[in-house]
């Protein structure tokens, strides 16, 4: 926020830092209980409060037993090994689906776009469990309910929406006389979507795969109504520890996934800026 003018009233200098300071109050409340997790990871015992150690700041009341045990035991690294196994899969597929899907609707041609848009993006807006039954029902009669390709394609289904979104955004500032003098010097239209087309819209691209991996990589109702008890992911494993034994493993694992969130994230953020830069909507 820009520094207030010499000629502000007092209420614009009221509202200036009322405004900052109702900002300042939604962040704490937002990011103070995952911030919390962090420290209570590493706790020495096994217990989801702070001991009188670790307030003392007593390394006798630090320990990564936790992560010790996350990288050891069997469950959980078949948890994770389903997880890295279904997330950049279903996030290859709502990556290719959701580019086409976003190209596609740009076209000035395509009818009913409106309606269309709303179908596709339909996934991120209709409660979870609803979609999660849904697709219960329509995988079981058709024999996907239960394996891997089912689980796969449900949250490619999730992520595909993220991804027209974002490539979407980006097509909005595309100069189409680009496209049209690739066909005129005698280019396809494959050749012209990954020499042209593809070099300047690969941020919105990239940044839609990576909300994607995030919605798979995250995803605990769909995988519980379609998943096998042999394809727990993640979330799942965390939320059966939640459910059935009280595991401080939980807050080892909730702590990497923000660290992971994190670079995701700042990754988002500077692709975010490179777009802007290649549109010409900030200087270089």
């Amino acid at each position: 926020m820009s520094a207030l003018p010499p000629y502000a009233s007092k209420t614009q200098i009221a509202w200036h830092y009322t405004f900052r300071a109702i900002c300042g109050l939604i962040f704490f409340f937002l990011i103070f209980p995952i911030i919390v997790i962090v420290p209570l990871s590493f706790n020495a015992e096994d217990f989801f409060t702070f001991t009188p150690k670790m307030l003392a700041l007593d390394p006798e009341g630090y320990s990564f037993k936790h992560y010790q045990d996350f990288f050891t035991n069997p469950d959980w690294q078949q948890a994770l090994y389903n997880s890295i196994t279904i997330a950049p899969v279903a996030t290859l597929l709502a990556t290719a689906f959701g580019t086409l899907a976003a190209i596609g609707l740009s076209q000035s041609h395509v009818p009913f776009k409106s309606a269309i848009m709303a179908i596709l993006i339909s996934p991120m807006i209709v409660p979870l469990i609803i979609s999660a039954a849904g697709m219960y029902f329509f995988y079981s009669r058709i024999g996907l309910q239960g394996t891997y390709l089912g689980v796969v394609m449900a949250h490619a289904a999730l992520g595909t929406p993220f991804v027209i979104i974002t490539v979407t955004a980006t097509l909005v500032g595309f100069d189409r006389s680009l496209t049209r003098a690739s066909a005129s010097m005698g280019a396809d239209p494959v050749r012209t979507f990954f020499k042209v087309q593809m070099p300047l819209i690969i941020p919105g691209v990239v940044s839609g795969a990576l909300f994607a991996f995030i919605t798979s990589f995250d995803e605990v109702v769909v995988v519980l109504f379609l998943g096998s008890a042999s394809q727990k992911t993640l979330p799942w494993q965390m939320f059966t520890g939640l459910r059935e034994q009280i595991s401080p493993t939980i807050l080892a694992v909730a702590t990497l996934m923000v660290a992971i969130s994190i670079v995701l994230l700042t990754v988002l953020e500077l692709l975010r800026r490179r777009s802007e830069r290649l549109r010409g909507l900030t200087p270089g």
